[in-house]
């Protein structure tokens, strides 16, 4: 495994499992599954309504608590309400999160990020950060912020690789975490004859070279899957290095494609939003 930094000092593992549009049941297995094999990195949120599967599987797993990094996210609709994070643990079952988001720069992300902060000071969560936000969204929470948001989660892949945002963050000390790493299933992407050719050379699977750019790139990634085959490639990415030249060519294929777009309407409707959290299995 390898690790990042964050800029309060945590070390984060470079890979995980995400649970986005799984169903409970589903997210249960697939987090036992990979803690099953070496991962450490688990990803949930407020929206995926699969907190409490989350939980489940971290206990079924028998593996101890200090040693997984669980990370979740806090949604727009719960952002002012007082008692957000400690209904998040309840459902989690823990009595801190080691990563803690805005999940979306809808509604009064400003009263979500004091929130954490209040969290962050109490020990109840070790790290905070952001999701989805723009490089103006972010200068304005550090512009207020008591504490420095460590991680921006964002749509990054070889087609939309993000390096004038990378750089402001690299200067912010803040890391980057990609969420769609392999470019939400695009067959043309996994397709590209750069990856396959790499594969080959390599003995790996086109998606286990898009991962190992990412992370040799610095980017965390969380790819999620419900197919125990492919959560076990997922992870399969540390007995290999790619080559400078074989990053340049992967980078050459940058085509500032997005497969996520947020929109002033769908920000509003994020707000109106409210996940069925208390009533998930």
């Amino acid at each position: 495994m390898e690790y990042a930094t964050l800029n309060n000092g945590i070390k984060m593992p470079m890979a995980g499992i995400g649970t986005f549009l799984l169903t409970p049941d589903e997210a249960e297995a697939s987090v036992l599954s990979a803690l099953q094999c070496g991962y450490r990195l688990i990803d949930t949120a407020n929206a995926y309504v699969n907190e409490k599967a989350v939980g489940r599987a971290m206990r079924k797993s028998g593996i101890s608590r200090d040693e997984i990094f669980l990370e979740t996210k806090l949604w727009p609709s719960f952002y002012e309400q007082e008692d957000a994070v400690e209904k998040t643990l309840e459902r989690l079952d823990t009595d801190y999160i080691d990563l803690l988001l805005i999940h979306q720069p809808a509604g009064n992300y400003i009263a979500g990020y004091r929130l954490m902060e209040k969290a962050y000071k109490a020990g109840k969560v070790k790290a905070i950060g952001l999701s989805n936000f723009t490089a103006e969204q972010i200068k304005e929470i550090l512009s207020v912020c008591e504490v420095k948001p460590t991680i921006l989660q964002t749509e990054v892949h070889p087609y939309f690789q993000e390096r004038e945002l990378k750089d402001f963050l690299q200067k912010e000390g803040i890391v980057i975490q990609a969420w769609y790493p392999l470019g939400h299933g695009d067959k043309a992407l996994l397709e590209e004859t750069t990856f396959t050719k790499l594969a080959k050379k390599y003995g790996k699977s086109n998606a286990q070279i898009i991962l190992r750019w990412h992370i040799q790139a610095g980017n965390v990634v969380i790819p999620g899957s419900k197919n125990p085959a492919h959560i076990r490639d997922n992870f399969d990415l540390f007995d290999f290095s790619l080559s400078e030249e074989e990053m340049a060519d992967i980078e050459a294929l940058n085509q500032d494609k997005r497969y996520y777009t947020s929109t002033p309407e769908l920000l509003k409707k994020y707000v109106e939003m409210v996940p069925p959290v208390d009533t998930q299995k």
